[in-house]
């Protein structure tokens, strides 16, 4: 998916921000369009508040994929996938970055800053954007998803 230029929203709060400029540059660098839903600062925040309108730009059709950040990544994707057409999985390791989008075709990832480092957070990114949905019996599933 990775090797066409995609728009891809990006929503944090304080503690998800450390990520926001590596992953923005990672994706620049991959040639994709990043729309910044803020947050801007470690300063406390909610997250509801940045995270909400990075996933409305995926149901909305303005955003082809997101990204979610915080402490933990938890929070942020239980809001995001409160957001109708919004299929937004939870990465920590690379397993769960490729799985989200092999067998649940996750539009929207969430990550945590606190048990992610800078490194991981990129290399899931990247392995998250570079594999394709499996399909076949998972259509299915993720049909049952948006019923």
């Amino acid at each position: 998916m990775s090797q066409n230029s995609l728009t891809i929203s990006i929503g944090t709060d304080h503690a998800g921000f450390p990520l926001k400029a590596p992953i923005t540059k990672l994706l620049q660098d991959r040639g994709h369009i990043v729309i910044d839903c803020g947050c801007h600062s470690t300063e406390s925040c909610d997250y509801p508040d940045f995270i909400r309108p990075a996933a409305q730009a995926v149901s909305e059709g303005k955003a082809d994929l997101g990204i979610v950040l915080g402490g933990s990544g938890n929070g942020e994707a239980i809001v995001a996938n409160k957001v109708k057409g919004v299929r937004c999985g939870l990465v920590w390791d690379e397993w769960s970055a490729e799985m989200t989008k092999l067998h649940n075709n996750a539009n929207c990832i969430a990550m945590g800053a606190r048990p992610v480092s800078e490194e991981l957070a990129l290399k899931l990114v990247g392995i998250w954007l570079d594999t394709e949905f499996e399909g076949g019996r998972h259509i299915a599933r993720v049909d049952k998803i948006e019923g």
